[in-house]
């Protein structure tokens, strides 16, 4: 059994990303994660009371690795808002696609969590789509968008670029002219909302 400092979440979370790595979140247990830390299952749910509250932390802490930039892109207001919509666009698209090559396992875990409408999945949405209101409803205040409702306009977006950010379409984003097409998409949706 394990000796030294005491199990904390991160190093529980740190040992189920290495377990999911190696055994994929079909076949990942709390007992694999238990074995790798050197504790009793126990110990691990005294921490998380379920295999899903695991799965689920594991994947906000992961999510949470490509949100600083996205939100920063929202944040930056020395951009105009067609701009920072078009770049927050690219951004999101360019983290996704990262967090897809550089953790295919991981991402396989928030492809099947994405898939059961998780607590998890659905924060991280909630938060994409608040970023988005907030850069229509500057572009509104700043004259350079019209909408009634940004709210409404920022799912309209989020769902009209669905092919570059939704877990589901992960396998086209390395085809050619992926990167052409968002651009192409982009451009639509800030001339739709610069119409007048």
């Amino acid at each position: 059994m394990r000796s030294g400092p005491a199990l904390d979440a991160e190093t529980i979370l740190t040992a189920t990303e290495d377990v999911l790595r190696r055994h994929g979140p079909a076949k990942a247990t709390v007992l694999d994660v238990a074995r790798a830390l050197g504790v009793s299952h126990a110990s691990v749910y005294r921490h998380f009371p379920s295999k899903a509250a695991l799965r689920e932390a594991v994947t906000r802490r992961w999510l949470g690795r490509a949100r600083e930039d996205i939100a920063a892109v929202a944040a930056d207001t020395r951009q105009a808002p067609p701009e920072r919509l078009r770049t927050w666009l690219t951004t999101l698209f360019a983290a996704k696609r990262k967090l897809l090559s550089e953790d295919p396992e991981l991402f396989a875990t928030y492809r099947v969590l994405a898939a059961e409408h998780s607590d998890a999945a659905a924060d991280h949405v909630t938060d994409l789509l608040e970023q988005l209101r907030v850069i229509i409803a500057d572009g509104v205040t700043a004259g350079d968008f019209t909408c009634a409702d940004p709210a409404a306009t920022a799912r309209t977006v989020f769902d009209a670029t669905m092919a570059y950010h939704h877990p589901a379409h992960a396998p086209e984003w390395q085809a050619p002219g992926t990167e052409a097409a968002l651009e192409a998409v982009c451009a639509l949706l800030v001339n739709g909302l610069r119409f007048r």
